[in-house]
């Protein structure tokens, strides 16, 4: 059997799925077609129901639940991974303290955000509710709109955690700890969905199965497989583990209890924010 499968090039997804598109696993009669497509354009393809299996933003699920399910394994949620908000120091003036809320700096900032239907944007949402100026561009240009000044502020995601510093920029707010402690539950970026109409012993199957792939993955790290090389945007080795140690971890293998408590509560969340913009 032959199912479609879409997930982001960043190397925390080609880490996990690696081994079971690959055939480096058993996958037990099953063969994928592979999109790899950045987070946003994937949102809005299972807002339109294109893919049987998908990456999503947790942002996206409440949109999309009623046609897929959840499944439990090779999605991204931890504590210390959100996004975070950042300025260039050089074209905009830095607000006046570290604690201080923000709330009316940001209000008047013009802020780029890595799509409309991200994680992303339902955690800065909660932080900055006032917030009206955004422009929402694809996750690895937002660094450059902030350098060049064509926006105030940007969220940045995946890698870009870890060179904004090196070109200049600052941070403004650590939006995932932001999330930690009003919420107080581990952040659900992504996960996994598959299309409900799919036999119920298949989408078990597939979830087994996909858990078992980033088990092989774990199996040989450090080691980075020449799969996830090659989509990882010229990224060097160090900055690939970095994103892999950051983004894969046990709620990647299984989202358990807790995670599904979190992700529950950011179903909530954006019932609440979504009912105050009404």
């Amino acid at each position: 059997m032959n199912l479609s499968l879409g997930f982001s090039p960043c190397p925390n997804d080609t880490f996990i799925f690696d081994a079971l598109v690959n055939h480096k696993i058993d996958t037990e009669g099953l063969s994928f077609d592979v999109v790899l497509e950045d987070v946003q354009t994937l949102n809005q393809w299972a807002i339109a129901g294109k893919l049987a299996i998908s990456k999503i933003s947790y942002g996206v699920l409440p949109l999309v639940i009623d046609q897929y399910a959840l499944l439990n394994s090779g999605g991204a949620l931890g504590m210390g991974v959100g996004p975070l908000l950042i300025t260039n120091p050089s074209t905009i003036n830095k607000p006046p303290s570290e604690n201080h809320p923000l709330q009316t700096n940001v209000a008047d900032m013009t802020i780029a955000i890595p799509g409309e239907n991200t994680t992303a944007h339902l955690l800065f949402s909660l932080a900055f509710p006032e917030a009206k100026n955004k422009v929402f561009m694809v996750f690895h240009e937002i660094e450059e709109a902030v350098l060049s000044g064509r926006v105030d502020a940007g969220v940045i995601i995946h890698e870009n955690r870890f060179t904004y510093q090196q070109k200049g920029l600052e941070k403004l707010m650590d939006l995932g700890a932001y999330w930690e402690e009003t919420i107080k539950v581990p952040i659900p970026l992504g996960g996994i969905v598959i299309k409900r109409s799919i036999d119920t012993a298949l989408q078990k199957k597939i979830d087994r199965l996909i858990r078992k792939s980033l088990e092989h993955a774990f199996s040989n790290y450090p080691i980075i497989s020449s799969y996830v090389q090659q989509h990882a945007r010229e990224m060097n080795e160090s900055v690939m583990r970095r994103h892999i140690d950051l983004y894969v971890n046990n709620y990647s293998l299984e989202l358990g209890e807790e995670g599904k408590k979190a992700v529950k509560k950011l179903m909530d969340v954006y019932q609440q924010l979504n009912a105050s913009i009404i």
